[in-house]
């Protein structure tokens, strides 16, 4: 992709941020792949991505929830019966349509995703703290961007404190 001109003068490399977010996104995959390997037994990496899907958006159809994840339906729902069978995920009828089921996250479903994320969290906040502040600032402004502009939500406000013990801060960008 070619450089472009902005406004202010500067450019506008997409073949560099691309590149920049490609080699964020291999250390981010090996964080997660890393903080997976306590239940790696029981959930693979795209089932652990299922399930923060379900604890992000709450209860939800699997027709949505495929199309969320970019797999075909039948893909999801083999998906789904493992997490069920694991008694990570259950279906419910949906109380707006009888005819419709919702797929939701058990108690143990949501532990897992809370415990996996502590660990996921405390190892980002290792390599965050390397950075000096105005590149944190920085990461914090083009993260919060980069995740709005492909349709990521943010994660729920915690209940109380931190599972590692710290007051989190609802306001900066949280792992996803």
């Amino acid at each position: 992709m070619p450089e472009r001109e902005l406004p202010d003068g500067g450019l506008d490399d997409v073949d560099a941020v691309t590149g920049a977010v490609l080699a964020a996104s291999r250390l981010l995959v090996a964080v997660s792949a890393r903080s997976l390997a306590e239940v790696e037994e029981r959930v693979t990496l795209p089932q652990f991505r299922m399930l923060m899907v379900l604890f992000t958006r709450g209860a939800t159809k699997l027709v949505a929830l495929a199309d969320h994840l970019q797999v075909a339906p039948s893909t999801a729902m083999r998906m789904v019966d493992r997490l069920i069978a694991a008694g990570l995920a259950d279906r419910q009828t949906n109380p707006d349509s009888r005819r419709e089921t919702l797929l939701r996250l058990t108690d143990e479903g949501r532990r897992t995703v809370e415990h996996v994320s502590a660990r996921r969290r405390a190892e980002v906040a290792a390599i965050v703290e390397r950075l000096a502040p105005h590149q944190r600032a920085a990461l914090i402004e083009a993260l919060t961007a980069f995740s709005e502009a492909g349709g990521e939500p943010p994660l729920p406000a915690p209940a109380g404190p931190h599972p590692l013990g710290w007051a989190a801060d609802v306001t900066t960008v949280r792992d996803a």
